[in-house]
């Protein structure tokens, strides 16, 4: 009974943040665009990078991009029904037999960023 009651909530917040992101996975190369406040302003900042997890569903679902910035790995995580993230923007589709991407922080270089293309 309880569980009815909280997947109803879910249901009903994840249609109230109504965000129409496109489809993407793991492994694909995606564009988060993110907004940022300083002090009175506020700007969208886009972050590049390969979707490394996608965790639970509802209202706590979050993604995780990873990129190589001046050769350090940085990886952010957004939940996706926050109203601080824009916009999503999938530049390509990664072919991956993963659900999480963890063996890409231990590589370093090119490889880093290497997934293979869907065709």
């Amino acid at each position: 009974m309880n569980e009815e009651i909280i997947r109803q909530l879910d249901k009903e917040e994840v249609e109230k943040a109504n965000k129409n992101f496109p489809e993407f996975n793991v492994g694909d190369t995606v564009r988060v665009g993110g907004r940022i406040k300083e002090g009175n302003r506020e700007r969208i900042q886009y972050f590049d990078g390969i979707v490394v997890r996608r965790t639970s569903g509802g209202v706590q679902e979050s993604v995780t991009v990873r990129r190589i910035a001046y050769g350090v790995g940085v990886e952010k995580t957004w939940p996706l029904n926050s109203p601080n993230l824009a916009s999503i923007e999938v530049i390509r589709k990664g072919k991956v037999r993963r659900a999480k991407l963890n063996y890409l922080r231990g590589r370093v270089g090119k490889s880093a960023t290497k997934v293979k293309a869907k065709i």
